[in-house]
């Protein structure tokens, strides 16, 4: 299970504890009521932390909705690491086909650990709801740092387990469609729920979600392996 645990954790200090709980409540804040909808003083009161703290630290509100997109980063570039065993962006011919496969596997079972039961995901997911509806510079920061070299990466193993070419349309959207399954879990959280008839969504019902979308990444596989692409 993926938790804000397993990201490194903060420096000890009164001035980066303060740093971290207004980041922390920032992004919650801004997750929930959006970023004009949310004022300094919201913020600082949040955070347990003196108004002028922000400005301290941060600049002002932009700056801190920066630091913001630099937590989200630096916690999701820690998640992908362990999802991926930090391996690099594998070269032509290696690794195998099936050790490939099993690294794409670990990376789906990191992702549903981390997005359909961790309560962590719920605020990450909310501030990038808001960015990807209307996009600003944290959006950019998130794009270029984690998005992009993440899907890549996964890109990458895909054309080691099938022969696709890592750098196709196909390939690229096929990726784009396993991430996808696994975040509509956490979106649509709440009509899951109701539809399942369950109670909540905790590590139970994240296995069974793993389960079949376990089952989904292997048939894609079959059906794509060594087929030349159109």
């Amino acid at each position: 299970m993926i938790s804000s645990s397993d990201v490194p954790p903060a420096k000890n200090s009164a001035a980066d504890m303060t740093r971290t709980a207004l980041v922390r409540a920032a992004l919650r804040l801004f997750g929930t009521q959006g970023f004009e909808g949310t004022s300094t003083r919201q913020i600082a009161a949040a955070a347990g932390a003196n108004i002028g703290s922000i400005a301290y630290h941060f600049g002002g509100k932009e700056g801190l909705r920066a630091a913001v997109a630099d937590h989200i980063c630096d916690m999701m570039q820690a998640l992908a690491d362990q999802a991926m065993d930090a391996t690099p962006i594998p070269e032509a011919g290696s690794p195998t086909p099936e050790v490939a496969e099993e690294q794409l596997l670990k990376a789906l079972e990191r992702l549903v650990a981390f997005m359909v039961a961790s309560p962590e995901a719920e605020e990450v997911v909310q501030f990038m709801l808001r960015e990807m509806a209307n996009p600003t510079a944290a959006l950019d920061s998130i794009y270029r740092r984690v998005f992009a070299p993440t899907h890549e990466r996964i890109c990458r193993i895909w054309e080691q387990v099938t022969g696709e070419s890592a750098d196709s349309e196909r390939t690229r959207l096929t990726v784009f469609t396993l991430i996808g399954q696994v975040l509509y879990f956490r979106i649509g959280r709440e009509v899951v729920i109701r539809r399942m008839g369950w109670e909540t969504i905790g590590n139970d019902e994240a296995a069974k979600v793993l389960d079949v979308a376990s089952e989904n990444l292997k048939a894609i596989v079959v059906a794509r392996r060594g087929r030349k692409e159109p």
